[in-house]
């Protein structure tokens, strides 16, 4: 609707989705760290969903309760500092491997550092790496690698296992990439091998 505030939280994806976008729309994205929580939304709670926030009649977005100026261009980082200084915004002091594994009990067993991963960031340490990789690939292949390439760098098993990757998290082909057909959001340039 014309003139129209939506807010919403998007939780993490583990598939490539479309977006509706009307005509003369405008969107402002917060892309969160991993991690990174709203309270009282736990990643695990949205994960391939989103949660829809109220809008006051002045145009302020209600997040725990209490209504905030909606963030602009020209506000947002203090918009998400003030939602940090309120305690809804919280992630680990450490780092999250570093926050999983730093227990008074010892080194806790491979599975519970597993089931602690996914409580924090809604994902496996797997998907993570998975989707990783995969934006890693669709950035080399939209700056004009070729996907033999990308397939050797990243270490694909073969041309078939990229295009499945790419299916999924992205929701392109790789000739889709390098011809720059594809509308792709939330792409982000990272190092070309995940984690270095």
């Amino acid at each position: 609707m014309r003139g129209q505030l939506l807010a919403t939280l998007r939780g993490p994806e583990t598939r490539a989705s479309t977006a509706p976008v009307p005509a003369n729309a405008e969107f402002l994205g917060i892309r969160l760290t991993l991690g990174t929580v709203l309270r009282p939304h736990p990643a695990t709670s949205i994960v391939d969903g989103y949660v829809p926030f109220p809008v006051t009649d002045s145009g302020r977005v209600v997040i725990g309760g209490e209504a905030w100026e909606a963030p602009t261009y020209d506000n947002v980082e203090q918009f998400v500092r003030r939602l940090r200084d309120a305690g809804l915004l919280v992630r680990p002091r450490r780092g999250i491997d570093d926050h999983i594994a730093g227990h008074p009990e010892g080194r806790p067993s491979s599975r519970t550092l597993q089931r602690r991963y996914r409580t924090i960031t809604g994902l496996s340490q797997t998907a993570v790496t998975q989707i990783d990789r995969v934006n890693a690939a669709a950035t080399m292949l939209r700056h004009g690698r070729d996907w033999r390439g990308v397939v050797e760098t990243l270490g694909y098993f073969d041309q078939a296992h990229l295009a499945h990757a790419l299916r999924r998290y992205v929701g392109h082909t790789a000739r889709e990439l390098q011809a720059g057909d594809a509308t792709v959001s939330f792409l982000y340039k990272i190092c070309p091998r995940p984690g270095s």
